[in-house]
């Protein structure tokens, strides 16, 4: 690519309107340079969608919000999102009754009274609040140096019992992490686990699309386009919808993942979990509080009331009920599933309306140990990488990754 200012006037064009790409041009835009983005879609966001249907916010697969990213807090007013958080803590089926558990940095009494209630033995509840009181005070820099081993391993060196893990840990980060196995970067759990103790859990009134909708109003009048598909790379620039080429003197590819290989080719990929989101809609909400439900024999990851969170995600006298699974939806999947929520809740299922399902196929990057935290962008001159496959699969990790793109392309065309 040329290194004088296209004959279009962008210095550079940035590859899909997700988190990662947004935080670029946004970053790309401050710096003084002029910035395209092009999004194939008819929204912004990327996996991070929100739809309506039949009067009810869904959320293309079941997601949460952070309040204590780094990248958040920077970026985001976040009194805009209009959050209500969910209770710390959660409850987890055991197949015979719902336990809670408490988070004993905030609610130590709950906590305790777990101890009597065999939710955690002393054992646990004084490793539980050691790993969660260090990994919310530890510099993050000292976090990220740790030794990298899988989770499993590192709850096993920080004294948990077996059955404590299998009870607690293995089916919430199942959630978390979209696997069963723990077999996930414990570099990244302490990271995760410390932005959950540093922040707070919550759901957008609008759903999570209005996170990408925010960061993407800040950008100036023109820069982005939707409905504007690149389907190749050129010497100079984009080609756009198989025809219309727009010259940049810097591409950045922030697409999916399978978008970004097709772009670049040879461009290094982790896999990619799966993740389905069943969404019933009930006249009468199975719990009366806004919190989280987990399962023993992990026949779902999650699952909670989204009505008791954010009441306007329903019509008015329904309840809206989202439950999450590992991998595709397939045939008698949600019948399946209807049996386990009727166990878990404690009710009836059967007068459940499913009112839709949402699978994600590139939900989240496999991060096992030996995870780089963070990956250079420059592919080539002229053209560079971004997304959570670079980082790590979070919100943060896509802000992160978008935010060094942009610093690496202000370098390269400064020094152009």
């Amino acid at each position: 690519m040329g290194s004088r200012r296209s004959v279009n006037g962008w210095d550079a064009v940035v590859v899909g309107a997700g988190l990662a790409g947004l935080a670029c041009a946004r970053d790309l835009g401050a710096a003084g340079l002029r910035v395209r983005v092009l999004e194939a879609q008819d929204g912004v966001g990327g996996r991070m969608r929100s739809d309506l249907v039949d009067g009810c916010v869904v959320d293309r697969g079941f997601q949460v919000f952070n309040t204590a990213y780094p990248q958040v807090r920077r970026r985001l007013p976040l009194r805009e999102l209009r959050l209500r958080p969910f209770t710390p803590g959660f409850l987890v089926h055991t197949g015979r009754r719902r336990l809670r558990f408490a988070d004993p940095t905030r609610a130590p009494r709950q906590a305790l009274r777990g101890v009597g209630g065999g939710v955690a033995g002393p054992r646990d509840l004084a490793a539980l609040a050691t790993l969660t009181g260090r990994d919310m005070l530890a510099p993050a820099a000292l976090v990220r140096r740790a030794r990298d081993t899988s989770t499993r391993r590192a709850l096993a060196a920080a004294g948990f019992s077996e059955g404590f893990v299998e009870r607690f840990f293995r089916p919430f980060l199942s959630g978390v992490f979209l696997e069963e196995d723990l077999a996930t970067s414990s570099r990244f759990f302490h990271l995760v686990w410390r932005s959950m103790a540093r922040g707070t859990i919550c759901l957008p009134a609008a759903g999570v699309a209005a996170v990408p909708e925010l960061l993407a109003s800040a950008l100036p009048p023109g820069t982005l386009a939707l409905e504007s598909p690149v389907t190749a790379l050129t010497d100079d620039g984009v080609v756009v919808d198989g025809g219309r080429e727009v010259a940049a003197r810097a591409v950045v590819v922030a697409s999916s993942p399978t978008v970004a290989a097709a772009l670049l080719p040879g461009l290094p990929l982790p896999p990619y979990r799966t993740v389905t989101t069943y969404y019933h809609l009930t006249p009468r909400s199975p719990l009366r509080e806004p919190t989280l439900v987990t399962d023993v024999r992990r026949r779902f990851t999650n699952s909670c009331v989204l009505t008791e969170v954010q009441p306007g995600h329903a019509p008015r006298g329904y309840a809206l009920v989202a439950t999450s699974v590992l991998g595709a939806d397939t045939a008698g999947r949600e019948r399946t599933l209807r049996d386990a929520l009727a166990e878990c809740y404690g009710t009836d299922t059967g007068g459940w309306e499913l009112l839709t399902a949402r699978t994600v196929a590139e939900a989240l990057p496999a991060m096992e140990p030996g995870l780089p935290l963070s990956r250079r962008s420059r592919r080539a001159a002229g053209r560079y990488v971004c997304g959570d496959h670079r980082a790590t699969g979070s919100v943060q990790g896509a802000l992160a990754s978008g935010a060094r793109a942009a610093r690496e392309v202000v370098a390269d065309l400064a020094g152009a």
